[in-house]
């Protein structure tokens, strides 16, 4: 996760407190999910760090927790290899909120976490 915080100068600007991720990522990409979108119970693809730019989504857990987010706000999606539930539940449910698509910045990592 974010931890190891060192203080650094990026491009001789003052420094900063930076957290290199250990894992690094794979690659990165857009998504965007159109209005009424919704991903049935599924496994991210890998492990990754979910940013909406614009437009309102939102992710239920196997735990029945659901949260919703919009621009500002990021998740970690590390769901991969999990078992499924007494209802066949296996990952997490996610979709879209209003009127809008979602547009999700993906950056999916190598390796098992960050």
């Amino acid at each position: 996760m974010l931890t190891d915080f060192e203080r650094q100068s990026m491009g001789g600007a003052a420094p900063q407190w930076n957290a290199i991720l250990a894992a690094r990522p794979a690659r990165a990409m857009f998504s965007v999910l159109p209005a009424g979108w919704i991903g049935d119970w599924h496994e991210n693809p890998a492990p990754q760090w979910i940013v909406p730019l614009s437009g309102r989504w939102f992710v239920e857990t196997m735990d029945g927790r659901r949260v919703e987010m919009g621009p500002g706000e990021v998740s970690f999606g590390g769901d991969q290899g999990c078992r499924a539930d007494t209802r066949g539940h296996k990952g997490h449910r996610s979709g879209t909120l209003g009127a809008e698509p979602a547009l999700l910045l993906l950056v999916q990592m190598s390796g098992r976490g960050p």
